[in-house]
């Protein structure tokens, strides 16, 4: 009893307990720019870009640093998700900047008359930050109130901008990971090809300059944002494989970064280098998949006017979509025996997603499964 009694006579409230010591950092010069660094207790941190001058790293680094203090009690939770989606904003696409906004009914983000539902700036936006850490039973009772189809999505951006205050030490603990889980929902089944005969049906009712797509995008996985993009120096015949550089989002070409799970080679079929070989030679654009004028194509007119007809020429399934021929793509490497790790790292995403998108598949390849253990066993079993 003396024990428990100690231990209890021992507990701080996280409010009144102390914060770390002020962190120092530096920054240096880089080729192609400045880089802002800095120390978490024993680890370095750098900056997630380079700048182009060294006041505009100073500069972040000022503003990043000051992030790890304890807030003053005039600090609300609507001003932490600003600072930090001022800061997330370095690394990530402004769209992503601009559905955390929309999630979170952050300034700035579209109003909608038809939500009937609070938001999380809404229901806690006023709250002193120091406060929101003791308000996990509020926070499950504002999560029962969000519409199940938007649940989900909604508490993981919430959780995501506490975990970087969590991160910056302005708070002990993340409230919104105690109020509880926040399970994803089911993915609805995805829509795919049933057989290459089907791919090629769709190929022969498209024009003569887009028959390649199916066929080419149902033998490599590639996004439409990617194959949209994709450059004829980016495939490498000597090697059979294309590599995913670059993607066309919004208007615009993103390359991605040396780190990124998206920048990846994939192995070249030879029914993918035949579509290749098929496509007419343009020499009035680099690009592999083009528009009559040599610009990048507009997938949603692409779909309208070219995809749609042909599908309903060829006969098949109108639930079908650019997206379906990655799905094929994916079901066709599970059924062929590809694990799941190497159809992550080929389909630059992670084996979380594949699981959670085509499991269903998997967990039917258990036959394929007992079958290939039983057979090792009898080699090993032969060898003795």
């Amino acid at each position: 009893m003396r024990q428990r009694a100690s231990r209890l006579g021992s507990y701080v409230h996280p409010s009144k307990r102390s914060m770390p010591a002020r962190q120092r950092g530096w920054v240096r010069k880089r080729q192609g720019g400045w880089q802002a660094c800095w120390r978490e207790g024993a680890r370095q941190r750098t900056g997630p870009r380079l700048f182009a001058t060294k006041t505009e790293a100073k500069d972040w680094l000022s503003e990043r640093l000051s992030a790890v203090h304890a807030p003053s009690p005039s600090v609300t939770f609507a001003d932490h998700v600003e600072r930090y989606l001022r800061l997330h904003a370095s690394s990530v696409e402004p769209s992503t900047i601009k559905t955390l906004r929309e999630r979170l009914g952050a300034t700035g983000a579209k109003a909608s008359t038809r939500r009937h539902y609070r938001t999380a700036i809404e229901a806690f936006g006023e709250v002193p930050l120091s406060e929101v850490e003791g308000l996990a039973l509020q926070i499950a009772e504002w999560q029962a109130t969000l519409p199940p189809g938007y649940r989900y999505a909604i508490v993981r951006s919430f959780r995501q901008v506490l975990s970087a205050a969590v991160r910056w030490q302005l708070i002990r603990e993340n409230p919104a990971v105690r109020a509880g889980l926040n399970p994803e929902p089911r993915k609805p089944e995805v829509a795919f090809f049933p057989a290459l005969a089907d791919v090629d049906r769709l190929a022969a009712e498209l024009p003569p300059a887009f028959a390649a797509i199916p066929v080419f995008c149902v033998e490599t996985g590639l996004r439409p944002s990617e194959w949209i993009a994709l450059e004829r120096k980016h495939v490498d015949r000597d090697a059979r494989v294309v590599k995913v550089r670059q993607s066309f989002v919004r208007g615009r070409v993103s390359e991605y970064g040396k780190t990124a799970r998206s920048r990846r080679d994939v192995p070249l079929t030879e029914r993918a280098v035949a579509a290749l070989d098929s496509l007419p030679r343009r020499l009035d654009t680099p690009r592999i998949f083009a528009s009559a004028t040599a610009a990048h194509l507009d997938l949603g007119n692409w779909r309208r006017r070219e995809w749609r007809p042909a599908l309903i020429a060829a006969g098949l399934d109108e639930k079908l979509t650019p997206y379906s021929m990655r799905h094929t793509y994916a079901s066709f490497a599970l059924d062929a025996g590809v694990s799941i790790f190497e159809l992550s790292r080929v389909m630059g995403t992670s084996v979380r997603v594949i699981d959670a998108t085509y499991g269903h598949l998997v967990r039917d390849s258990l036959d394929r499964v007992r079958a290939a253990l039983e057979a090792r066993a009898a080699r090993d079993t032969h060898t003795r």
